[in-house]
């Protein structure tokens, strides 16, 4: 009964071609069809998906391999979102450029992952391609593919604007570029998403993942795309050309006023600085940014490649329809081996791109994020999860305590605490300033260091003083050898050894805490 009714598809056209008049002319994508006219009446299509017998049967499988590294690389942007989110801005280095562009590439990567999840048909009868109004998987993948690809363009194109206005006209980008760059970053995507789904549409021409159709997208997508790739190529060449003319004009600068130093004459005016000082600037700013100059360059050479690629091969398909005689060597081929597509590759090698740049393009769309991670990814993301995970169980770093706040067994207590001649243990802890208002007692016989008299100055039982240096008055002294009267001191008595302690002698006590 099928081999009847397939019969009857084919009705006047040979094998492996149907005829077009047995199929309705709404559903799918109608101007998808590849078909040629054998007479007035009479039009023959190619089976759908095309690529079944233009392309070898390994097409399959390697386009399913280059999904599955979107998905690694989906991972990868995952990673960096959740330790952008997650983790100290010192672990991450995060920075809303990075962030945008990220998830931008992760836009363009769902375009992928969501065919190789759910897997599914591409055409909606035997000579046609599905299109978004026909399947929701179709809309989904095509929209996100899209909606990604303009993303990655747009926020590759503000990073190199961004770097170009730092390094060449020496201006500070802050809030309103940021607001600037949200709004076209986001603005421009949304905007052209929906231009290009209202005036060309989406359907499965080119494996598993819908792309634009070709009515219209010359005007509503290609040529947009290129003039801001094209923009970025240029800003991103004219910051090259800066820092190669400053550099070859530091080589020439044998000024001594800017040999040794890395700072204009005066910072109320950039544009004074000599050849050398502009070149260690450019050098610092380069250094910082080279993650984000390398990232640009990779996306933006994917993207280019990719548009160019796939827009000669829309045109190429439209050929063949408007002039059919481009295509007849192929369909004699295919009448006379009944079908059989593997003795005719050699000639509809001539009507498509060769399999090698095919794979190659969907490799490279996929290891995007793969970049991401490599260069903007730091091994102290892994450190900063490790840190978070072991405060989540309990095992929190311990702190430090100053030696005024807590009493501690310390390794060295010397340096810490105040020792007692007769027994050499530590009894009680010395805190400097508490230290110079201590009361004496007479009855045992003890005397207070006076830190504030001089490095050897002590009082006697009877209230004199031994022998001192010269007080020698400090730039910001007071009126006679004493804290200022705005700290608080500590009224509380302590009790001391009778000689100072070892290791005292002409210590600075305010200095005695300090880590």
């Amino acid at each position: 009964m099928s081999t009847n009714i397939t019969q009857n598809l084919h009705g006047l056209c040979p094998k492996p071609f149907y005829q077009s008049s047995n199929f309705p002319t709404v559903g799918g994508h109608i101007d998808g069809r590849l078909c040629t006219k054998l007479s007035a009446t009479v039009s023959c299509c190619l089976p759908c998906p095309m690529t079944d017998w233009t392309y070898p049967d390994s097409f399959n499988s390697m386009s399913t391999v280059a999904n599955w590294i979107t998905v690694v690389s989906m991972i990868c942007c995952a990673f960096l979102l959740l330790s952008w989110t997650f983790l100290p801005v010192e672990k991450t280095h995060r920075h809303y450029l990075s962030i945008c562009l990220t998830l931008g590439i992760c836009l363009m990567n769902m375009g992928f992952i969501i065919p190789l999840a759910a897997q599914p048909d591409e055409c909606f009868n035997e000579i046609t391609p599905h299109s978004m109004e026909t399947s929701a998987v179709c809309a989904t993948s095509g929209s996100f593919l899209l909606a990604g690809g303009w993303a990655g363009v747009i926020w590759i194109f503000l990073r190199a604007l961004s770097l170009h206005l730092q390094i060449c006209w020496q201006v500070v980008v802050g809030r309103t570029y940021m607001w600037f760059s949200q709004a076209l970053g986001w603005g421009v995507p949304i905007i052209g998403l929906v231009l290009l789904l209202v005036f060309s549409g989406v359907s499965f021409r080119f494996g598993a993942t819908c792309h634009i159709n070709h009515q219209n997208s010359l005007a509503d997508f290609w040529i947009p795309l290129l003039v801001f790739a094209g923009l970025t190529v240029v800003i991103q060449f004219a910051t090259f050309g800066y820092c190669i003319k400053v550099y070859l004009a530091s080589l020439s600068d044998n000024a001594a006023s800017t040999e040794n130093s890395n700072l204009p004459s005066y910072t109320n005016s950039i544009r004074t600085m000599s050849p050398k000082q502009a070149y260690r600037r450019v050098r610092r700013v380069v250094q910082l940014q080279w993650r984000g100059i390398v990232i640009v360059l990779i996306i933006l050479a994917d993207v280019v490649f990719f548009s160019i690629v796939f827009v000669f091969a829309d045109n190429t398909v439209q050929q063949i329809k408007d002039d059919p005689t481009l295509s007849l060597p192929w369909v004699r081929c295919l009448l006379a081996s009944g079908g059989d597509k593997t003795k005719c590759l050699d000639l509809a090698k001539d009507l498509t791109i060769s399999l090698p740049t095919v794979i190659a393009v969907l490799i490279l769309l996929g290891m995007n994020g793969l970049w991401l991670m490599v260069l903007l990814g730091r091994w102290s993301m892994f450190t900063g999860w490790v840190e978070l995970f072991q405060s989540c169980g309990g095992r929190r770093k311990k702190e430090f305590v100053s030696a005024d706040a807590r009493v501690e067994a310390y390794k060295e207590p010397r340096s810490y605490e105040m020792l007692s001649r007769d027994s050499g243990k530590s009894e009680f802890v010395l805190t400097p300033l508490s230290a110079a208002k201590s009361p004496t007692s007479p009855r045992d016989g003890r005397r207070t260091p006076d830190y504030f008299g001089g490095a050897a100055r002590y009082k006697n039982d009877d209230g004199s003083f031994g022998p001192t240096a010269a007080y020698q008055p400090h730039t910001r002294s007071f009126s006679s050898p004493k804290p200022p009267q705005q700290v608080s001191w500590d009224n509380k008595p302590q009790y001391y050894s009778r000689s100072p302690p070892e290791g005292y002698e002409g210590m600075n006590p305010l200095g005695m805490n300090r880590i």
